[in-house]
């Protein structure tokens, strides 16, 4: 997969690193010399484009036509906005991803602007602070399906609820699949039957309620 990303600041080429690392092949582009120079560190020089992204024919010449996933992730929400636009308008790449800098621009990020996925720093961090705060120990490894579900991970404790009790018959809602059960360094299969131990590490895939029902089984009894 070709992803083309704009903006060479923190997030773009964190964004860039990672994908490289993953086998996508990945174009980034920037103008500012101060980020080119760090850039240039942290890439491979094949990865980085020189130019202006809010320029359709600097786009055209560093290659979107051939891109199935365009980012936009400057730092500022109008250049986003533009290119978000440019990039389905007159290049019809197939997924577009706006990042938001700024909150209160959110209500723009939409399919006006040809925004598939609109990232909003601000709000995901909130809402992952607020998940963590009523969720205890347990953990959120990652986001799917923007964010309505998510992979947590909690550990057994001593006098948990849960303890000796078939999966079958916890009466978790059918949002919240246990994915697996990690025992002593080895991964035991989550059937119906099977049971928790004190100690076990738990994976599950789960909305915010099954994540709620989740966590008061996990918790110990006080």
């Amino acid at each position: 997969m070709f992803v083309f990303i704009a903006g060479g600041g923190r997030t773009g080429a964190q964004l860039a690193s990672l994908l490289l690392t993953e086998g996508y092949k990945v174009r980034l582009i920037e103008n500012r010399p101060e980020l080119l120079t760090h850039l240039h560190r942290e890439l491979p020089t094949e990865a980085i484009y020189i130019g202006e992204a809010t320029s359709p024919q600097v786009l055209e010449d560093a290659g979107i036509r051939q891109a199935q996933v365009f980012v936009a992730a400057t730092s500022s929400d109008s250049s986003n906005l533009v290119m978000c636009y440019l990039a389905r308008s007159l290049f019809n790449v197939p997924r577009i991803i706006g990042r938001i800098n700024n909150p209160r621009n959110a209500w723009l990020f939409n399919e006006t602007f040809h925004v598939d996925v609109a990232l909003n720093h601000a709000n995901l961090l909130a809402h992952l602070i607020q998940e963590e705060m009523s969720m205890g120990d347990m953990m959120t490894l990652i986001k799917l399906r923007r964010g309505r579900y998510s992979l947590v991970e909690e550990k057994v404790p001593q006098g948990a609820k849960a303890i000796g009790v078939a999966i079958k018959d916890l009466g978790l809602p059918e949002e919240c699949v246990i994915a697996a059960i990690i025992r002593k360094g080895k991964v035991v299969l989550p059937r119906g039957n099977a049971v928790f131990e004190a100690e076990d590490e738990i994976l599950a895939i789960t909305d915010p309620e099954g994540a709620r029902q989740l966590a008061e089984l996990l918790a110990p009894v006080r």
